[in-house]
């Protein structure tokens, strides 16, 4: 991040804009929506800018430009045709310490002026770094169109309750657990459409009420590592937490889409090391809730698939420990999705199951006779250690060796890597790709449509498909 996005105070601010033509005009419309002390100098004057000098809304000086002139000012917009001119202005800014901004020219700006969506006192700014102002401008339509103007009501009302809040809830946890149930709930939407008074009734009962001592769960699933595939519901929660335990499958995009100033503990577990033991975890979550926090228990994929969501709940049940789960895209769903893998299919399988491939001293227990079955896909998790295993289990109990396997790692994120095989020689195609966890693996003859349906390349062409010992 080169700039650093800021908010300055302008009551009384002294500010200097050089030049008066219609560029000039448009900065000049910007700065007389807020309180700064604005001056302009120039030779030539455009309409606009005399016409705010008419209303006594700026300060114009009709002359050119001198040094002496940046004397007690603090900003410095420059908008002259002059490129010379620009520049000597810059340097004599910044031999001053004072930040200038020369329109269209970032080399010769200390700050840039951000896009603004403006409903006061709640602004919103964005900024490009003024590389792509036709993005930023795109941006800025998408959100316009979904911020009401009568925000700047919330906004309001929020701040002349403020200080009665701090006076009726000592922390600053209550405090801003009260105000996300405000904002989020019915007398928001009072506020919204103009009935403060009811809203104000609804709010002062509510403020009575004070805040639950207990805090609460939320056992999130974080879907296969495409921070696109989040559930609105789940993102919402993790803008919501105080603490959040996350386990190894969830990518760092997804976990930068978490409240900054949250707690982040990570539990997760990984093949022969475990961070935490699920019921220290389960425990952990118990003594969080019950200091009084907003817990997220966010997983990969989704909670109640190999999760071990249900063993967490049952903890907090115990405890009295209220929560609430968000589901997921399981990882079998995004990994065979992004493959181009459908798990059922007309022609190839019309019905699917889910197992665990976990190795437990060199085996694996399953009914393997239950699991080969004709036009079934059958999906393993944590199978890769397993692999052989599966392998010879499978065949064992009657199913082809040739029958279509895929190993797809990393699902849904930009080293996406699809292996297909057959049973037979699997293992080997593995090997040669250098194959590593996390991996899902997929069995089945709907395997073959991989290489039709398959559309998913990473974005980047950083995801390497494999297949018949040949990348594609």
């Amino acid at each position: 991040m080169r700039y650093f996005p800021l908010f300055i105070d302008t009551q009384t601010l002294p500010v200097l804009v050089v030049g008066a033509g219609e560029v000039a005009a448009r900065k000049i419309e910007l700065l007389l929506k807020t309180q700064a002390q604005i001056t302009v100098v120039a030779p030539e004057v455009c309409d606009t800018v005399r016409q705010f000098a008419e209303h006594q809304r700026i300060n114009l000086i009709h002359a050119d430009f001198a040094e002496n002139m940046l004397d007690g000012k603090k900003l410095v917009f420059v908008a002259t045709n002059n490129q010379a001119l620009n520049q000597q202005i810059h340097q004599h800014a910044t031999a001053r310490g004072i930040m200038a901004n020369v329109v269209d020219n970032p080399p010769l700006c200390h700050f840039i002026t951000p896009s603004i969506i403006d409903r006061s006192p709640l602004v919103i700014a964005m900024s490009s770094s003024g590389v792509a102002p036709v993005l930023l401008r795109y941006m800025r339509q998408k959100l316009e169109g979904l911020l009401p103007q009568n925000l700047s009501l919330l906004a309001k009302f929020s701040e002349r309750f403020r200080e009665q809040v701090k006076g009726a809830l000592k922390t600053v946890t209550e405090r801003r657990y009260f105000w996300e149930d405000v904002l989020e709930g019915d007398i928001a939407e009072q506020i919204v459409q103009g009935n403060e008074q009811k809203a104000e009734s609804m709010f002062l009962e509510r403020l009575a009420q004070g805040q639950p001592s207990q805090g609460e769960v939320y056992l999130v699933g974080a879907g296969p590592g495409d921070p696109d595939l989040l559930t609105f519901r789940a993102l919402r929660l993790m803008q919501k937490a105080d603490v959040v335990l996350y386990d190894r499958l969830v990518s760092p995009q997804i976990l930068e889409l978490v409240r900054r100033d949250a707690e982040k503990i990570y539990v997760g577990k990984a093949k022969n090391l475990h961070t935490l033991p699920q019921e220290d975890i389960n425990h952990l979550l118990v003594r969080l809730a019950k200091e009084g926090n907003r817990v997220v228990r966010l997983k990969g994929g989704d909670p109640f698939i190999f999760g071990r969501g249900g063993e967490e709940l049952e903890t907090l049940i115990e405890e009295g420990i209220q929560f609430q789960v968000v589901p997921g895209i399981t990882a079998a769903s995004g990994a065979a999705s992004y493959a181009g893998i459908p798990l059922t299919h007309r022609d190839h399988a019309q019905s699917v199951v889910f197992a665990t491939g976990h190795l437990q001293d060199n085996t694996i227990n399953l009914d393997w006779p239950a699991l080969v079955q004709k036009n079934q896909t059958i999906v393993f998790y944590m199978g890769l250690t397993g692999l052989p295993v599966i392998c010879q289990q499978l065949i064992a109990h009657g199913m082809s060796p040739q029958q279509p396997i895929a190993i797809v790692t990393s699902a849904t994120l930009a080293k996406q890597k699809v292996v297909c095989a057959t049973l037979e020689d699997i293992q080997e195609k593995a090997a040669a790709a250098n194959v590593q966890p996390p991996s899902l693996i997929i069995v089945g003859s709907v395997v073959t449509l991989h290489e039709k349906l398959n559309w998913f390349d990473g974005a980047t062409a950083a995801s390497a498909v494999i297949t018949n010992n040949a990348p594609v």
